[in-house]
């Protein structure tokens, strides 16, 4: 299969697109990437890598690059020779089977839809993102901002494909699937919370009912649901509080005396662990759920460890036909308890 790579897009383009696209290419021999961008800035990007996979790589110039500051609707009809456009039209044009991008989001995402549009009976696309988690497994979290409101149907739809995802590319059977609300009980949360609850009560999902905040990260679910406005503030919080404590571990060691820097040092190897247990890097990138086509955004900060992921979790969603399995579990005409 082909993958088209976003060299351009993230914090640390071109060089952590293009070798961790190499290093997908290591670990995958059926893998081939097509990397969209500056062609010379792509070159100096590359190691070793590139002259041990040269066969199964190729440049396809891009002129232009869309910024984390551009307006993402206006800068996808205006930018038609940036990395995004023409990466996403390599997919829509059959030259690639998806594409891999660490850019902006809103952009990436207004692109997807004009390329590949939705899948028919699909509302509302999704966007899920995997939160890292202590026990290493890893959470299907969804919708993170793809749309700000949902209603009961909406949400079902977001379990199903969320569940499809954590199935198809995750590798994790007969996921277990939760909505975020206020308390556990059956009758707690909106009108709305309540609606969605009664549809996954009833539909072939393993559903596990409600789950308070405080248990994203407890292994009581595989997959979380709620709206994109919830779902931005919990991932943002998240991101802020992960910051706060960095700063206030190192706050505090700087001020510590000798035995607390003995002790620092001592658990280290301990904490490198939990560090790569909680790194997003581990999970590479995740689909937009719900168009008619596949496209894996990576975090901004990416570095080549998580592109390489990205590539991979790529593979893994052509590879087992996520998009054809969301389109036959609830394209028009196959929909089932949702509506």
């Amino acid at each position: 299969m082909r993958i088209a790579v976003d060299a351009m897009g993230g914090d640390h383009h071109p060089v952590a697109p293009v070798r961790g696209a190499l290093e997908a290419l290591a670990a995958r021999r059926d893998v081939e990437v097509l990397l969209v961008g500056d062609p010379e800035a792509i070159r100096r990007a590359m190691n070793d890598g590139a002259d041990a996979t040269k066969q199964r790589w190729d440049i396809v110039p891009a002129t232009e690059v869309i910024g984390a500051g551009d307006a993402p609707t206006a800068a996808v009809r205006e930018k038609k020779d940036s990395s995004i456009v023409v990466g996403l039209g390599l997919c829509k044009q059959g030259r690639a089977d998806a594409f891999v991008s660490s850019g902006n989001t809103g952009a990436l995402m207004a692109g997807a839809f004009l390329n590949f549009g939705r899948i028919p009976g699909v509302l509302r696309p999704a966007m899920p993102v995997v939160l890292p988690t202590v026990d290493g497994r890893g959470l299907v979290f969804l919708d993170i901002g793809a749309h700000m409101d949902a209603d009961a149907r909406n949400l079902y739809d977001y379990a199903i494909m969320g569940s499809l995802f954590a199935e198809r590319a995750r590798a994790i059977e007969r996921p277990r699937v939760a909505l975020l609300n206020v308390g556990t009980e059956e009758r707690k949360g909106t009108a709305v919370s309540r609606e969605a609850f009664g549809l996954l009560q009833n539909s072939p999902l393993r559903f596990v009912g409600n789950i308070e905040g405080r248990d994203l990260f407890a292994n009581v679910a595989d997959v979380v649901v709620t709206d994109g406005f919830v779902g931005n503030v919990v991932i943002k919080a998240l991101e802020g509080f992960g910051i706060g404590i960095s700063q206030v571990m190192g706050r505090e060691l700087r001020h510590s005396g000798l035995m607390t820097l003995v002790g620092a040092a001592l658990a280290a190897r301990t904490l490198r662990g939990l560090r790569k247990r909680m790194d997003y890097s581990e999970y590479g990138g995740v689909p937009f759920l719900g168009v008619g086509g596949v496209c894996i955004k990576c975090h901004g900060s990416s570095g080549a460890r998580a592109m390489k992921n990205g590539v991979l979790v790529a593979a893994q969603v052509v590879e087992t036909g996520l998009v054809s399995s969301i389109a036959e579990t609830l394209g028009e005409g196959a929909r089932s308890g949702g509506g």
